[in-house]
């Protein structure tokens, strides 16, 4: 065995005690109570990082949270990987339905369990201890390395890709790889070659200018919660969105993507029952997953209004709330969506209420990378090596806004890398991790960056 391969498992229940002390900081980057918990992370990375190895380190502050920057440059004529990963996470709430504290990493039923374990903290600590291998070993890394992990990538990223821009020649790189997206399931290695963008926006309905008695003034005005869910009512039809134009720029599954579709080993009663759904819907004419990774959806997020607490009150409320989001696809532009996504709004507002809207973040156009190019090859050749069979093809509903960035102001691909599985509760209570994906990661990164350094092209 290679002297760079030694190491990982030699060092591995180190390596779990330093899990547990970087999933303990509550790196939470939504709430501004948490500040200085995610700066404390980027901290913990910053350090983790020079621990590594003869790694120049750099924070670089946003608006919001610090991002931490990597470099080592000591292998001269070889190519240059980014390697991206998020340090923030999503809150804990609620936390009655934990079974162990959310940021003490608990190990039960060989699981191990903590907020933020599998987005993204387990899967951003293996290529930092990849790096570390080749030097503990007496060896150089075969490629020269750059490091971007952000805080912002559970809201939006928002800050990230003025950084890029900003930092371009620092990060000038031949291929990226995000640490960050995990794996279709835990029995099969698979990359992703796709994910949706996204767009998002509120609206409000109002009505009275307070709540009134709903049996003083209910019949003779109009009520917010009602006309609202009438403007929701009026957004999809027969499992299609019905905003008009909404289809407009989407092509069709490429047939590469719908063969290896095709291929795929999916029960989709076994899928439901896991989740608890009574039956599939959608848009007619496609599968499952189809629908779920290369067709383009509209979703109502939240809807809220009026009395909420235990019991009843007879209230015709003044306002009504709705949040909505839409997955994206190729070709499909955020801006245009959302200009599609008002005027239907506007059109089918109800009358005797006044509508408002309030656009999201910018949005983040759909990411697709070919099979076929050197990364990704070199990458599906690792996981044959690792797991003993090739990866599966698969795509992501999700999104990560990154990539794109990576894509328009970097110009290269970015390809999926990370052990985190999609069953692992994330962004829920009791997330957890598996420690042999840990395991495997350790065995995994190690092996791709030797091996990129004979597929990519020399610079």
């Amino acid at each position: 065995m290679d002297a760079f391969l030694k190491t990982p498992a030699a060092n591995e229940s180190h390596y779990f005690r330093e899990l547990a002390e970087f999933v303990s900081i509550p790196s939470v980057s939504t709430d501004p109570a948490r500040a200085a918990d995610v700066r404390r992370a980027a901290a913990w990375v910053s350090d983790r990082l020079r621990k590594a190895g003869p790694i120049e380190v750099e924070l670089w502050e946003t608006p919001h949270h610090p991002a931490v920057f990597g470099r080592w440059d000591g292998a001269p004529g070889a190519p240059t990987i980014l390697i991206y990963g998020h340090m923030d996470v999503q809150p804990a709430d609620p936390e009655e339905l934990w079974h162990s504290p959310p940021f003490v990493l608990t190990e039960r039923d060989g699981r191990l369990y903590g907020r933020g374990v599998s987005d993204d903290k387990a899967s951003m600590l293996l290529p930092i201890l990849a790096a570390e291998a080749f030097f503990l070993s007496g060896e150089n890394p075969p490629v020269n390395l750059r490091f971007l992990f952000e805080a912002e990538e559970e809201i939006g990223s928002v800050d990230l890709p003025a950084l890029v821009r900003a930092h371009h020649d620092a990060l000038v790189c031949d291929v990226a790889l995000s640490a960050d997206g995990g794996m279709w399931r835990p029995e099969a290695p698979s990359i992703t070659v796709s994910s949706r963008g996204l767009v998002s926006l509120s609206f409000t309905v109002r009505g009275p200018r307070h709540d009134l008695h709903s049996g003083r003034h209910g019949g003779g005005i109009a009520n917010p919660l009602h006309a609202a869910a009438e403007l929701v009512a009026s957004l999809h039809e027969n499992g299609r969105v019905a905003v008009e134009g909404f289809y407009d720029d989407v092509e069709e599954i490429p047939p590469s993507l719908a063969k290896a579709l095709g291929e795929l080993s999916f029960d989709e009663g076994n899928y439901l029952a896991e989740i608890g759904a009574a039956s599939g819907f959608g848009e007619p004419g496609y599968g499952m997953l189809a629908r779920q990774w290369f067709r383009p959806t509209l979703d109502v997020n939240g809807f809220y209004g009026g009395y909420q607490g235990p019991g009843g009150k007879t209230v015709l409320p003044s306002e009504a709330h709705v949040k909505l989001s839409c997955r994206l696809v190729p070709r499909q532009k955020p801006a245009d969506i959302l200009a599609k996504l008002r005027r239907h709004l506007e059109c089918h507002c109800p009358p005797g209420v006044a509508l408002s809207i309030e656009e999201g973040h910018e949005g983040a156009t759909a990411y697709r990378v070919s099979p076929e190019s050197p990364a990704v090859r070199a990458a599906a050749e690792t996981l044959a090596e690792v797991f003993g069979r090739p990866p599966e093809f698969v795509g992501m509903g999700a999104t990560v806004p990154i990539v794109t960035t990576f894509r328009d102001v970097l110009g290269v691909d970015t390809v999926f890398f990370s052990f985190s599985t999609a069953d692992e509760n994330i962004h829920a209570p009791n997330e957890f991790y598996r420690p042999e994906r840990f395991r495997l990661g350790l065995q995994s990164w190690p092996r791709l960056l030797r091996r990129l350094a004979g597929e990519l092209p020399r610079p």
